[in-house]
């Protein structure tokens, strides 16, 4: 499991940046100065929790029996996926009912943050 984050956080960091170009190429003449802050919200903490990722794999890697580093982990990935996904699917229009959704993903962002102090507290 030391691996998964490190791999997961590579990964999506990479999407992050690919997101980011995609928005300031692609979607800067499509969107509104509105959504198109939205959008790059949602790339700003997407990127953020792909480098948390890798801490976490980098504290697994380093402190083997920290249960909790993982449970910061899973909540990083579903922040990134709630928090940035709902501002990535409200900046190109999608239904309004997923702005709800956006403050859940900032709840498991939180969450994640807590659980890796404690881990290297």
């Amino acid at each position: 499991m030391t691996h998964l984050f490190l791999f997961l956080g590579a990964l999506l960091g990479g999407l992050a940046v690919a997101l980011g170009a995609f928005g300031a190429h692609a979607l800067k003449a499509r969107l509104s100065p509105e959504r198109l802050v939205t959008f790059e919200t949602g790339v700003r903490y997407h990127f953020y929790h792909s480098l948390a990722l890798l801490a976490v794999g980098l504290v697994q890697f380093n402190l083997p029996l920290a249960g909790n580093a993982a449970l910061a982990g899973w909540l990083f990935l579903a922040g990134i996926a709630l928090f940035s996904g709902s501002l990535y699917w409200l900046a190109l229009g999608g239904p309004r009912w997923l702005g709800p959704v956006t403050p859940l993903g900032g709840l498991a962002l939180i969450g994640g943050w807590i659980a890796l102090v404690l881990v290297v507290a």
